[in-house]
């Protein structure tokens, strides 16, 4: 039995959590992945040895069809290491 998909209203605020090594980098990505679209982006959690960094990307999503298209560019970058 497949799960229950949540229903989302769009257009809606939406929230990435990226994890990746390089916060600067990471900030150039996300950017790049939501252009044209505005984003707010925040320092979510440094891992305790500072290597991992996690930012929050939220983004106002028009449809399902951009949401998804951000989460898969931001996926597929090299240097991404988890999209949530």
């Amino acid at each position: 039995m497949e799960p229950e998909r949540p229903e989302i209203n769009y257009p809606c605020a939406w929230v990435y959590k990226v994890i990746g090594v390089d916060c600067t980098l990471l900030k150039d990505i996300i950017v790049a992945a939501c252009t044209p679209l505005t984003v707010a982006i925040s320092h979510s959690h440094t891992s305790s040895k500072g290597k991992y960094h996690s930012l929050n990307a939220e983004v106002f999503v028009p449809d399902e069809a951009v949401r998804l298209k951000i989460y898969e560019t931001l996926k597929n970058h090299p240097s991404v290491k988890i999209v949530l």
